[in-house]
């Protein structure tokens, strides 16, 4: 299988687990910047040189033979469930990607039959019911996750720990997992850790956030999108991600982690 989702510096400074909805658009850019002492010039994902991807077929050897090794230092960044699933609903659901169409062409118009819900209208700019609406998709991704049905989950929506586990069970180790919310400290920490052809000042790196404008703005607080029922539905879905990572699951407003993330433990649990 390999290492699907996995970047690295072509520089082999570091070596990074892409999580999607967890920074990683910053992550890739802070990469980039790191050995070319520019930015790629337009979204990271797109980039097709100066930053070796699993996708790309000719860095697969090269990231193969120093996951397997551990040549390098190997880093991946988890966010809170509630706010990431928040924010794939908001980006992929209800808003306009940057191709000028919707995500996954037929998807949206699918979850509007099947589960009735509005996503504001052809350029999702019209106001809607934003809490029945998202409480109606979060039955989609149930289903999606659960029954693999009306089809194969999203990697917005798959849980955090799942994308994380592929890097371990393939061979990889990690060096350091830090949380979307103490950003600056996490990516700090590698920085610091590496050595890098271009010299990083962390604190001048913008936030590339890829998918900021796609959609409506979120009209709530975190909370209010989720009542009793919705809570089982991300327990069912998200259970692991909470203990692992250290989130507090019986608080949706506080997005913040609770404890320090166990690297022993993620690896023993996320290995077998």
């Amino acid at each position: 299988m390999g290492f699907p989702g996995t970047w690295m510096t072509e520089s082999e400074s570091m070596v990074y687990r892409v999580v999607p909805k967890c920074a990683c658009s910053t992550i890739g850019q802070i990469m980039y910047y790191s050995d070319h002492g520019r930015f790629f010039d337009g979204d990271i994902h797109d980039a097709k040189t100066g930053l070796h991807k699993w996708s790309r077929e000719e860095s697969q050897k090269l990231i193969n033979a120093n996951v397997k090794t551990h040549t390098s230092f190997a880093f991946t960044c988890v966010r809170n469930p509630y706010t990431r699933i928040l924010s794939s609903f908001f980006d992929k659901i209800c808003g306009i990607q940057r191709n000028g169409q919707r995500y996954r062409g037929k998807l949206v118009p699918l979850i509007i039959q099947k589960y009735g819900i509005e996503v504001g209208g052809e350029d999702g700019k019209e106001e809607f019911d934003q809490i029945a609406s998202f409480r109606r998709f979060l039955l989609f991704v149930r289903d999606t996750i659960r029954f693999r049905r009306p089809m194969e989950p999203d990697i917005h929506w798959s849980a955090i720990s799942g994308h994380v586990s592929t890097f371990i069970v393939n061979g990889g180790t990690y060096d350091r997992i830090f949380w979307t919310e103490e950003f600056d400290k996490g990516m700090g920490a590698v920085l610091e850790a590496v050595k890098t052809p271009k010299t990083v000042k962390l604190e001048d790196i913008p936030r590339f956030n890829e998918s900021e404008g796609h959609g409506p703005r979120r009209a709530h607080p975190v909370e209010a999108y989720f009542d009793d029922l919705s809570m089982h539905l991300i327990k069912e879905i998200y259970d692991r991600d909470f203990k692992l990572f250290r989130y507090d699951f019986d608080n949706p407003a506080n997005k913040m982690p609770t404890g320090e993330i166990d690297l022993d433990e993620v690896h023993a649990k996320l290995g077998s």
